[in-house]
């Protein structure tokens, strides 16, 4: 089979394949055998049709058609791989030359134009320097970890007073729109002043007391009518307070692992000096991102750009006589969309020259806690996104997380006053958890069969279920099997003891 290749653009091809009348001859026997247990001729059963009866029964042209629509996305994933080519999408395929059987001569010939992962080469990352914030850890700290941590122990009593910031208040709520009622909810918890909820319910709420009902204007979050703005009546069912427990050695003894408030506080202090040693690693991360970024330029392929905007165009829902400038919006999306498309092909490279491997531990792990964020039962996110073609999404995302935590292996970061971080032992000690969370032993030689992520894990998928203002990241993807033909068309750090939860655990646990 030979093949040949022609640059359009700097992100699109051509192929050109041959396939010799030899090389076509287990497909066109596989078309006849199938064909004879198909066709119906008297004096002959299923099966034992001579292939000669076919031809004058279906003709050869038609013998020659199915041969190449079984065989087309072989042959042509067989020269993508020989020509060395990522494909970014599914590829257009044209026979242009069909083989005469009177000239052995002629050969089976088809084009493919597919758009492609451009050449670029990741620059050489032991000379890049990073700055991330200190991770020293100050009282100020430790106090509000330590009354976060009091907070988790906090009881709530009712008051008969108006509703004040941080108190939590049972409501009803019903949203109109037009003067015609849409949405309505019944005995909601909600704690002033958190903002979580619509706009303008922290005004209406302060100062309102049980039984009391008021109204206000607000855009709607959500449902058929999100963006609108709507008439929101909120009445008050129940006001309480948040009572905080005394800050003493009993407090410590029930919340903590320790006899007193000074050790708790020790204690607190290893774990926020934990927490901001892992959020240097997240912005080393960030920051080596953005760098590759601005440094590397990647031509993004148009093709699968316009395929981007116009899904997450599709998932915007603007109200009946809003003034959104619709040309600003594509623009907008335009331009976020080809800075993840970019950042995503990058990543793809690196993850590529890091010869990083996502194993199936890898997979499972990803799955089981995107279920856990998702509400699901494992089993059945695992399923749902088999039935979706997410997996292989999947396995681009963790190959791109893998591939930046072995390239931050190779660059210096230091802190906004100039000391080293150690990086190294971050991301072993993260390596260690992640084994640990796993029951995993500390592998000499993980022989976990696993996804190579080389040149051809690339997939163009856009997991499902997000919203058009977060509408996901293209990723790059491998090519399908079977393309579509035009002219013959073709038929992826541990506590010295469990801290109790609550109160009552607590109590449980400390009178055994």
């Amino acid at each position: 089979m030979k093949n040949a290749v022609e640059t359009l653009e700097p992100t699109k091809v051509k192929i050109t394949v041959e396939v010799t009348q030899e090389e076509l001859r287990p497909s066109l026997d596989k078309a006849y055998k199938r064909l004879s247990n198909e066709v119906q001729v008297p004096g002959f059963r299923k099966g034992h049709v001579p292939s000669r009866i076919i031809d004058q029964r279906v003709g050869f042209p038609a013998v020659l058609e199915m041969a190449a629509n079984e065989s087309l996305g072989e042959w042509y994933g067989q020269a993508v791989e020989e020509l060395k080519l990522v494909p970014l999408d599914q590829p257009t395929v044209e026979l242009t030359e069909l083989p005469d059987r009177a000239k052995p001569e002629s050969n089976l010939v088809f084009t493919a134009e597919v758009e492609i992962r451009p050449e670029f080469q990741i620059p050489d990352l032991t000379g890049v320097e990073l700055e991330v914030a200190p991770a020293e850890v100050t009282d100020k700290d430790i106090d509000e970890a330590v009354e976060q941590l009091r907070g988790r122990f906090a009881t709530l009593s009712g008051v008969d007073r108006p509703a004040a910031k941080d108190d939590f208040v049972s409501v009803d709520l019903k949203a109109e729109v037009g003067g015609k009622e849409i949405d309505s909810v019944s005995g909601v918890s909600y704690q002033v002043g958190s903002g979580t909820m619509l706009d303008g319910l922290d005004e209406a709420l302060d100062g309102l007391s049980a039984g009391e009902t008021t109204t206000f204007e607000a855009p709607l979050a959500g449902g058929a009518h999100a963006g609108e703005k709507g008439t929101i009546t909120v009445t008050v069912g129940s006001v309480k307070e948040r009572q905080l427990p005394d800050l003493d050695d009993d407090f410590a003894q029930l919340a903590s692992a320790f006899d007193t408030v000074d050790a708790m506080r020790e204690d607190l202090r290893g774990q926020v000096a934990q927490q901001k040693r892992a959020m240097q690693l997240v912005e080393a991360r960030s920051k080596l991102v953005a760098k590759l970024n601005e440094d590397i330029d990647v031509p993004v392929p148009t093709g699968l750009l316009d395929q981007v905007v116009a899904a997450r165009l599709a998932g915007v829902r603007i109200p009946e006589g809003s003034d959104v400038d619709k040309d600003k919006l594509k623009t907008d999306l335009t331009d976020s969309s080809r800075n993840e498309l970019k950042s995503d092909l990058i990543l793809d490279k690196l993850a590529a020259d890091m010869k990083v491997e996502v194993t199936q531990r890898d997979l499972v792990g990803y799955m089981v806690q995107a279920a856990e964020q998702a509400g699901m039962d494992a089993s059945e996110f695992v399923e749902a996104s088999a039935k979706a073609g997410r997996v292989q999404s999947y396995v681009a995302d963790i190959g791109r997380s893998k591939g930046l935590l072995a390239a931050l292996r190779q660059v210096t970061v230091k802190d906004s006053e100039g000391e080293a971080v150690d990086l190294q032992a971050l991301l072993d000690d993260l390596d260690r958890e992640q084994r640990a969370q796993a029951g995993e032993p500390e592998p000499v030689d993980d022989e976990d069969e696993g996804f190579e992520f080389d040149d051809s894990e690339a997939k163009a998928a856009a997991p499902e279920g997000q919203k058009a203002e977060e509408a996901p990241k293209a990723a790059p993807a491998k090519a399908a099997k079977k393309p579509a033909a035009k002219k013959a068309p073709a038929k992826k750090a541990p506590a010295k003891k469990p801290a109790a939860k609550t109160a009552k655990d607590a109590k449980a646990a400390k009178t055994k």
